[in-house]
């Protein structure tokens, strides 16, 4: 639907919804005479009413989950009390008649008592309800999906950062699972099928892609590369080190989410830590004494 479709179909909801608010408005306006309203509160109610049936509408477009269900089942009780009244308004003919001021509702008495609870407390509802709604829609925020990594794969970096060095492949430790292999690039990605790969919109114009850099240049970038991951394998195992010391030791998801990686890549540098403290400590050799 193309831009202008689409003003002429809100531009058509907004004219509906007012002509059946003012056709509401004369129901409400007369319900509220019959209940002791002055003529300015009997002008006001409808405003009441309509008005925040509009606002939980509004609600149900913008919450989600249980505060979206709160706001439809605010919705569908304030429209239910508004066909209610005007049911009523076109039942009675004494409320039609200009300056009738207090008239009964309805002849019997427990019906009377009813419509004139319910008209009366919908605008005390209206307050509380509207401020919980509005309070809601405030402190909304919208869900961000997560996106699950498998164990022994890192990360994808975010397109607006520069890519994470590349991990070293290491031998798994004995007894532990050995990592998900990792998925095979796509024909599109490696340009086997001979399709142009559109340039990320992100991607400053001037920037140099691998393949068009020297040897020297791609020898001094991976090896900057690999010292900063050498780096960043000595920090996590130093602040492992420190809390295994403090008696409260790391563990290897939480070591890898403190440096950005996988719980994989954390349980990696907790071996190493360990195998260099065991390779550390002095090893007891039996030795034999020849007899005399």
């Amino acid at each position: 639907m193309n831009r202008s479709a689409k003003f002429l179909l809100v531009a058509a909801l907004v004219a509906v919804v007012g002509m059946a608010f003012r056709v509401s408005w004369n129901a409400l306006r007369d319900v509220a005479r019959a209940i002791g309203a002055d003529s300015t509160a009997a002008t006001l109610y409808p405003f009441v009413i309509d008005g925040l049936m509009a606002l939980a509408l509004i609600a149900t477009l913008v919450l989600a989950g249980k505060d979206r269900q709160f706001a439809l089942k605010v919705l569908g009780g304030y429209t239910a009390a508004s066909l209610v009244l005007n049911y009523v308004h076109g039942l009675v003919p004494a409320l039609h008649q200009p300056g009738a001021g207090m008239v009964r509702l309805a002849h019997w008495d427990s019906a009377h008592y009813a419509l004139v609870l319910i008209a009366t407390s919908l605008p005390v509802g209206a307050i509380f309800f509207g401020s919980d709604l509005v309070a809601k829609v405030l402190h909304h925020r919208p869900t961000t999906e997560t996106v699950r990594v498998l164990d022994g794969q890192e990360p994808a970096p975010d397109p607006h950062t520069p890519a994470h060095p590349a991990q070293e492949p290491a031998a798994e430790p004995a007894g532990l699972p050995a990592p998900a292999p990792a998925l095979e690039p796509s024909a599109q990605a490696t340009g086997g099928t001979g399709t142009v790969r559109e340039a990320d919109p992100h991607t400053p114009h001037d920037a140099r892609t691998p393949a068009a850099e020297t040897p020297e240049e791609l020898l001094h970038r991976e090896q900057f590369e690999e010292a900063e991951l050498e780096r960043m394998r000595q920090d996590a195992r130093r602040a492992y080190a420190e809390s295994a010391q403090a008696g409260r030791p790391l563990s290897a998801r939480a070591l890898g989410e403190a440096f950005g990686m996988s719980e994989s890549w954390g349980r990696k540098q907790i071996l190493a830590v360990r195998d260099d403290e065991e390779s550390s400590r002095p090893h007891l050799r039996a030795v034999e004494t020849a007899a005399v």
